[in-house]
């Protein structure tokens, strides 16, 4: 195996762990949220709760897997059928990988708001139980679709 071989492997094996990071809760917000007016609401948290959420698998986890997978395999071997070997098993074992990361569970909470105007409001988002008390003042966000509590 050469030298490069050697060095490529690692680095994709390495790419792949690095796309599947976690983010910081309340912390990051989607693309979809950049320039967007929202309203904004006071209220007095009622209710803390944690959920597991359910990751929605799109098949993009799938697919990079499977592709740098394939890659990855391709390197593999001295033969002239070796890198397709390789790069098949690579695709398949890359593309299970990579729609196990993308279809499991994250921590969530659900925190329920009495706001200011009366009016109680319940929001499921990524994070902990421990991120909000029964008491704190915090603001409501909301763009008509995606609704945020933060403190």
């Amino acid at each position: 195996m050469n030298r490069s071989r050697l060095i490529f492997v690692p680095a994709v094996l390495s790419a792949i762990f690095m796309i599947s990071g976690c983010a910081t809760p309340n912390s990051n917000v989607g693309s979809n949220q950049v320039n967007r007016a929202q309203t904004v609401q006071w209220g007095e948290v009622e209710a803390v709760s944690a959920v597991t959420i359910q990751n929605q698998n799109t098949g993009v986890g799938t697919a990079t897997g499977a592709v740098l997978g394939g890659i990855a395999g391709s390197t593999i071997g001295g033969g002239n059928r070796a890198p397709i070997a390789g790069a098949t098993a690579g695709a398949v074992a890359g593309g299970a990988a990579g729609n196990a990361m993308a279809s499991g569970t994250s921590p969530g909470v659900e925190v329920v708001v009495r706001l200011e105007s009366g009016q109680s409001v319940a929001v499921i988002q990524a994070g902990s139980p421990n991120d909000f008390r029964v008491g704190d003042r915090v603001r409501v966000s909301s763009d008509g679709v995606t609704t945020r509590v933060s403190r």
